[in-house]
């Protein structure tokens, strides 16, 4: 009997799920609109690898009622970001490996929701499922993405500009030593020349 084949972008799930079913792929970070939308103005979409994922079907057994049917997922990205201390490119990487419970219906995925801690989804015989590689790689980015250190020129230029002087005012000489103040007559030298000058 020929195998089954199922489609990423409309996946029955409950059948995939059944039959124990293993998808992988590989998919341009520019067909993934949503996760593209975060990266740099600078960022080359064609240049950066693709995302790679990965999705399992697995049925688990209960003492009663219908067996518990989950989507193992793991993916990978990498994205090249805005860094939010130097404003250029950051290359940020993400990874998600979740496993996520799917219920019969709607009503079920709610009620499964309220009661546990799982991510549920109600099935479907038209999932899209890139469309959940792109929502856990979206949920995965980094909140502020920056450098671990920025590049050096970066960071010259702006302790370049923490120094810049108010306009008009003299260029600080460099190595220059401030000038020593003059030392203050001891308070009894006066004195002194008063009673001389008395001749006392």
């Amino acid at each position: 009997m020929k195998a089954r084949v199922f489609l990423p972008e409309k996946l029955d799930v409950k059948a995939f799920i059944e039959a124990a079913s293993e998808l992988a792929g590989e998919t341009p970070i520019a067909a993934l609109s949503r996760l593209a939308s975060a990266a740099s103005p600078e960022a080359d979409l064609a240049a950066m690898p693709p995302v790679r994922w990965r999705v399992t079907g697995r049925a688990v057994p209960q003492r009663v009622g219908e067996p518990e049917l989950w989507l193992d997922l793991d993916a990978h990205a990498e994205l090249d970001m805005e860094c939010q201390r130097c404003l250029h490119p950051v290359r940020e990487r993400m990874a998600v490996s979740r496993p996520i419970r799917f219920a019969r219906d709607e009503a079920e995925a709610a009620r499964l929701d309220a009661e546990s801690d799982d991510d549920v989804l109600a099935v479907s015989r038209q999932f899209h499922l890139l469309e959940l590689v792109e929502d856990e790689l979206i949920m995965a980015q980094p909140i502020v993405p920056r450098h671990a250190e920025c590049p050096s020129d970066i960071v010259n230029l702006m302790h370049d500009d923490s120094e810049t002087l108010v306009p008009g005012a003299p260029p600080a000489e460099a190595g220059k030593a401030e000038p020593s103040p003059e030392p203050k007559p001891h308070p009894f030298a006066a004195l002194a020349a008063l009673k001389k000058g008395s001749g006392s």
